[in-house]
This record gives C-alpha cells, structure tokens and sequence, in this order.
C-alpha cells in the first residue's frame, strides 16, 4: 500500500471533488460526505427525491478512482441471494457435477442500494453482514470482500406507500446519513445545460483503490486530543432523554438516542474531515461539521416529536448548540 503525506491527501481529495464535480452540479455537501464515507471506510444513506444525481454521483465517483461499481434496484420481490450470490450446480470434469459459488453484485467496489427501503426486511438484513464484516457466507462458506467496499443506499422521503422501513439496526450501520436537496434555480439551469446538449464531460482517473485505502490509513492516524474525544463523547451521551445534559428539546421529542457509532462516527468524520482542512489534527469544529451526518440517523423521535412534524436535524442541532467545548 502506498504511503501519502497529508498535503498529497489534500491534492488528490481535491481533485476527485473537481473531477466529480464536472458531472454533477452543486452538491458540494452530498460529494464530501460520501467522500469522507469512503475514505473512513464507512458507509452512507443518501436521502432526497428521485432525479437528483445519487446514481450518477455514486457511477462518477467510481469512475474517477478506477474502482468497481454495481447497482441494485431494490424492489418487494428481490431475493437475498440477488444480492450476496448463490451456489448453482454445474457439469465438471468425467461427467461429474458440483457447486460452484456464482458471486453476486455485492462483489463490488462501490454498491449502490437503490431505493433500499423497498425491499422486504429479509433482503434488506442481507446487506448486514456485508456492510459490518466485509464478508459474505453463503451456504456456511465465507467469501471475503475486496477493499475498498463502499455502500451506497438512497431512499426516497416522499413515497412511502409499499416501503419497509429501515431498522434502526441496520440504519446504525452507516456512518453518514446525506440529505440530498433539490437543486437551485442556477444549478438547475446548469444541470440542463449539461445533460441537454450533445457534450459529455469527460473524468479522468484520479486515483485508485490502493490509494484510497493509503488515504483511509493516513486518516485514522490523525492524533485525537482527549478534549476533542470527550466532545464526541459528550455530544453523544446529550442525545439521550435520560442524560442529565440532554437539552429540553432532547428530553421532550427523543426516545431513545445515538449509539456509541455515533461518537466513531464523530471521530472517524472529523480525522478526515481536518486533513481536507490542511490540519493534522481534530478541532471541536471538524466534530461539528460532520455532526448532522452522523447521528441524524441514529436518534428516535418519540410519538410527541413526530405528531409535532420535528426533524431530527432540529434535535442535533439543539445538541450541537446546547454542549459546550471542554
């Protein structure tokens, strides 16, 4: 594995943000996060309507790093087998049959779970192992994944009707969860310049998985001051109703709130997230930048806070203002 030095983690980061960004306009929040996802080593639920470039992002970003790139359209009658592959019986030598392990699409680099919460709860939890051990056991075999392995969910806010929801258990799984917003009236106009015409921007490669995983290596060797880390730690515990420093919007609207992931997710966001600064070390402001991606996710709203149409970015927020820095 190659080793980087941080300025060249700054350089390459930078130019796989402009390289992307020749595909798809605006998003800037949307291409970080899910850059930071990659470079963690974690995973990332991309939320917004239809129309609004996951898939392109997600095909851009793999072509851009030379990595493998498969997509999954998630519907009620698809199979855990669709996903992780299946043994099928085939003719050998001298007349003899066998098994043979025939891999699915989650052999990938970068996955891509189109509309996961239309699957049923069984394929869903097919993604778990994946997702968590970076393997795959089919049929009490065990077949490893090649890093890096990326998983890219999107899920639809509006259509609801015939959906399963993600479980919580699952929903922990990823490190960020990404609001993708509807773009502006000049990002739109731009988006329809570009996809209109009879040019197609071309990418180039900037990097490959190698050097993904040596920037990935370099991040969790970021030094953590034992402030920044009870920051984390303190941000974490406030989104607990039941925490003597959960603030009144955390003890009225939350049941229950973010899981230790949610401090690693903290963590691992803010190493990567300074060294796109130029520092070699984490501030309490890197933490609060990648805060909403991090535990939007990871707290339930109780019954009061979702009659009450409150969102869970109002509640870290609130954490966010309401914790103060060591």
């Amino acid at each position: 594995m190659p080793e980087i030095s941080p300025e060249q983690f700054r350089e390459i980061a930078n130019r796989i943000e402009a390289e992307v960004g020749k595909y798809i306009v605006g998003q800037q929040g949307v291409i970080r996060h899910t850059l930071i996802c990659l470079i963690a080593g974690g995973h990332a639920l991309l939320e917004g309507v239809p129309g609004l470039g996951k898939t392109m992002l997600v095909r851009t970003l793999a072509r851009v790093l030379d990595l493998e790139f498969a997509r999954i359209q998630f519907t009620p009658d698809l199979m855990p087998a669709d996903i992780v592959g299946t043994d099928i019986l085939e003719e050998a030598e001298h007349g003899r049959r066998e098994f043979r392990f025939q891999p699915g699409p989650v052999f990938a680099n970068l996955l891509l779970a189109d509309e996961i919460n239309r699957a049923t709860p069984k394929t869903q939890s097919a993604l778990l192992e994946a997702m968590q051990e970076r393997t795959v056991t089919v049929a009490n075999r065990s077949y490893p994944l090649d890093p890096p392995f990326l998983v890219l969910a999107t899920q639809n806010p509006i259509e609801m009707e015939g959906t399963y929801p993600l479980p919580e258990a699952q929903l922990d799984r990823f490190l960020f969860k990404v609001n993708v917003e509807f773009p502006s009236s000049g990002e739109l106009v731009e988006i329809l310049n570009r996809t209109t015409g009879d040019a197609e921007p071309q990418v180039e490669v900037v990097a490959d998985g190698a050097g993904v995983l040596a920037m990935g290596e370099l991040a969790r060797q970021v030094p953590v001051a034992s402030s920044v880390a009870d920051y984390a730690a303190h941000l974490t515990i406030a989104t607990h109703p039941e925490s003597d420093t959960a603030p009144d919007m955390v003890r009225r609207y939350v049941r229950y709130g973010s899981s230790p992931r949610g401090a690693q997710a903290l963590i691992l966001g803010g190493k990567v997230t300074a060294l796109l600064a130029g520092r070699y070390n984490v501030a309490f402001a890197d933490l609060r930048a990648v805060a909403p991606a991090a535990l939007r996710h990871r707290v339930l709203l109780n019954f009061e806070g979702q009659a009450e149409g409150v969102s869970t970015d109002d509640v870290v927020g609130e954490v966010v203002g309401a914790v103060a820095e060591p």
